[in-house]
């Protein structure tokens, strides 16, 4: 890509962002698809599916891209499944470019323990760097409310890493935002919800947190990593 359309691409982020900082999740996405077409699509690691809900029902048929790294949940995979039956969306299942027996014979088994970015690097980044080539834009469910690592981020901002626009729709919502469109709307519901868990990534590195934890505890627990990569 041009220096000439990376600076037209930050020029539109900043502006929309501006003008949408504080409208409704479904006009972001309608802003989006009306700007991007089907260079738009949506990322979702199915732990939850309010956000493809909004982008379905704001730009049906829309795109949206599911890293499946050979460690999920069950429940997270008929999650998965769920919503490419039910939500008017086309489904793009993404696998890392080795099977986890391959990566077990290269690297040794559960390199999720030794070497968790490494991991994740193998299993998420490369797979979403490769889903995301073909598109301009992007959107993701990130919430500022959710880690003080995600607490700046703009509803609509470039992502330089990608040469691409970054539309995190949600961005303003809270817990109680999102439990009240659940309700309001019917919305599919990953079942480790119900079971206790209030952040849900890869099976081996994911727990229930502790009473008085942060959401996001139960990820990584026990070591310092926060985040998979994906966002920075």
């Amino acid at each position: 890509m041009s220096a000439d359309t990376r600076t037209d691409l930050r020029a539109l982020a900043e502006q929309a962002n501006a003008e949408l900082e504080h409208a409704p999740a479904g006009r972001i996405v309608e802003w989006a698809h009306a700007t991007f077409g089907a260079d738009l699509v949506v990322a979702s690691s199915m732990a939850d599916t309010h956000l493809v809900h909004v982008a379905s029902a704001a730009a049906p048929g829309i795109d949206v891209v599911f890293l499946d790294t050979g460690y999920h949940f069950a429940e997270t995979v008929g999650t998965r499944d769920a919503v490419a039956e039910v939500y008017p969306v086309r489904l793009l299942n993404i696998t890392p470019l080795r099977t986890v027996a391959e990566q077990d014979a290269e690297h040794g088994p559960r390199l999720y323990e030794r070497d968790p970015d490494r991991c994740c690097a193998l299993r998420k980044v490369e797979p979403l760097e490769r889903a995301l080539k073909p598109y301009t834009a992007w959107i993701n469910g990130m919430r500022r409310e959710e880690a003080p690592t995600r607490a700046a981020i703009p509803v609509i901002g470039y992502d330089a890493k990608r040469d691409m626009v970054k539309i995190s729709p949600l961005a303003t919502w809270t817990q109680d935002d999102v439990d009240a469109y659940v309700a309001e709307h019917g919305v599919l519901t990953n079942p480790l919800f119900l079971e206790g868990y209030t952040s849900i990534g890869c099976e081996p590195c994911t727990r229930k947190p502790l009473p008085g934890e942060d959401p996001r505890a139960g990820r990584w627990a026990g070591s310092a990593k926060t985040e998979c990569g994906l966002h920075t």
